[in-house]
């Protein structure tokens, strides 16, 4: 069989595609080898050029391939970038923490982060850099994200005033960080001298009830492990893991790590020393900047914990921090579409301070009813809650109490309500309900957190009412369930029940409701209840 030239041309170009095939496939591979392994040969990291202070880090608007060597000893590259990133611009001492740094360690490549463009400007040394997060339309979305910037394998975080004054100090966190083998202990810190103490907390995180909770754990001694600190530190993080979590550089942010860091189940390992010294005590030299610095952190706390989805932090020495709505502010939820309001799709149950918001209303309501001699009684999911939690229960959005219709004019605050509404003196808005002939009584005119009164009236026996919703468990009764009413706990007051509420509950919603918790419309959301 003869080939011809055009055939023998074809049979060529195919084998030099081959060849050249393998051979990229062969680079690629050695290429991914290195990365996964920074310590050996050599590597090139692509580093989108940013600010120096004046100066710049490769060529302006371009891109700067750094060649870190390999091998053993003094030929190998910096495994550590010293970041900080708690600082203001107003008064603070980066420049000065660098030097410190670069002094005893030039080779360590040091990273300053800020939002937006200091002012006025940093002034930095050589060897620093300057990374702002927010985006600049000119620039490629790389020279704004810090993982890019990184090429180092350790991320040692530093607050603003500290000083380096022994170089093995960053060794010596290196080595406790590696002898934890890659177990829980995925952090470790030491403290600043001449600050608050460190304190060693132990942090949960339920974003289910939208809460963080510190609790006190064992420190001051060496190797001291917990979820969180509160206090000055100095903390190393492996980059893979900072530039894994969602947020790796939110502020406040050490609240911003262990918040994040604990819902991954890691830990911090605290140790008593090596100590980093600060270098200016107080760090602000006026109470002033004091107060300027108290009021961003106060704000920036609570932008992390809208972002978060934390409404109330329980702290360690015991006081509460609110984040969520207030009586000056809407709810956290909107309209509530087929008995399923918005958060349980996201798998949260109601927030706490709603929850909060409920608990004052109905408190206030039933003492308005009990002094003005209104019968009243819980009704519906409420009663529900009572028999389960002594509470509301955890996903309900509203409170239902049944009254007697006939005890209406004997409250002021119901008897005018034929049209319009009515606000009190301490804020909560009296109204007659758009849907139906039932009565409303809201947190504030703002938050329309509410207790919705529904008159019923005996006929025959049987408890009955004008209004009628398409719900299951709203449906008459008899009266003998009333009479007498008794008292049952319910959201931190004692409030009147049906007398055999059980019976109630199983005649409204179906046998065994009290044992099997369910949301109100399974059909649209069904609850989980191996997470209960």
């Amino acid at each position: 069989m003869r080939v011809s030239f055009c055939q023998g041309l074809l049979t060529g170009a195919i084998v030099l595609n081959l060849l050249i095939l393998y051979y990229v496939s062969r680079a690629q591979q050695q290429m991914m080898e290195k990365r996964r392994d920074p310590g050996r040969g050599s590597r090139k990291a692509a580093l989108p050029a940013s600010g120096l202070g004046g100066a710049w880090w490769g060529l302006a608007g371009g891109w700067l391939a750094l060649e870190v060597s390999g091998g053993e000893g003094n030929s190998r590259g910096p495994r550590v970038t010293v970041l900080l990133r708690e600082f203001e611009d107003f008064e603070n001492y980066v420049g000065d923490v660098a030097r410190s740094f670069l002094h005893q360690r030039p080779e360590l490549p040091f990273l300053a982060v800020s939002d937006t463009p200091p002012y006025p400007p940093l002034s930095l040394p050589e060897g620093a850099r300057l990374l702002v997060l927010s985006p600049s339309p000119e620039q490629p979305p790389q020279a704004h994200r810090p993982e890019f910037h990184v090429q180092t394998e350790f991320v040692l975080l530093v607050p603003d005033g500290v000083e380096l004054e022994q170089g093995r100090a960053v060794e010596r966190l290196i080595r406790e960080l590696e002898g934890e083998g890659g177990g829980p202990v995925r952090l470790v810190a030491a403290p600043v001298l001449a600050r608050s103490a460190v304190q060693c907390l132990h942090l949960r995180v339920s974003l289910r009830e939208w809460t963080a909770t510190y609790t006190p754990a064992a420190s001051g001694s060496s190797g001291s492990v917990c979820t969180a600190l509160q206090g000055d530190a100095v903390v190393l993080i492996r980059s893979e893991d900072l530039f894994n979590l969602s947020v790796p550089l939110g502020r406040p942010l050490l609240p911003s790590l262990f918040i994040q860091t604990s819902l991954h189940g890691w830990k911090v390992k605290l140790l008593e020393s090596p100590c980093f010294s600060a270098s200016h005590r107080p760090l602000f030299s006026s109470a002033h900047n004091q107060w300027k610095a108290d009021s961003h952190l106060k704000e920036a706390t609570s932008r992390l914990m809208r972002n978060f989805g934390l409404k109330r932090l329980l702290l360690a020495d015991g006081k509460e921090q609110w984040h969520g709505c207030g009586k000056e502010t809407a709810r956290c939820f909107g309209t509530v579409r087929d008995d399923t309001p918005e958060y349980l799709y996201l798998d949260r149950w109601t927030p706490p301070c709603c929850l909060r918001a409920l608990r004052e209303t109905t408190k206030y309501v039933i003492n308005i009813l009990e002094s003005s001699g209104v019968r009243y009684w819980l009704e519906g999911g409420s009663l529900l809650g009572a028999a389960r939690h002594q509470d509301i229960i955890p996903w309900d959005y509203d409170v239902d109490l049944g009254i007697y219709l006939e005890d209406v004019p004997n409250c002021d605050y119901l008897k005018n309500l034929d049209s319009g509404s009515l606000v009190d003196a301490n804020g909560y808005v009296w109204e007659r309900a758009v849907e139906g002939d039932f009565y409303r009584v809201q947190y504030s005119e703002a938050n329309h957190l509410h207790v919705d009164l529904w008159p019923f009236y005996p006929r025959n026996g049987v408890m009955t009412k004008d209004t009628w919703m398409e719900h299951k468990q709203d449906v008459e009764f008899p009266e003998h369930f009333l009479q007498p009413l008794v008292p049952m706990p319910f959201a931190g007051v004692t409030a009147y029940s049906p007398n055999n509420h059980r019976a109630f509950l199983e005649l409204k919603f179906g046998e065994g409701v009290i044992e099997n918790p369910q949301y109100p419309n399974p059909a649209k959301k069904r609850l989980d209840r191996s997470r209960l």
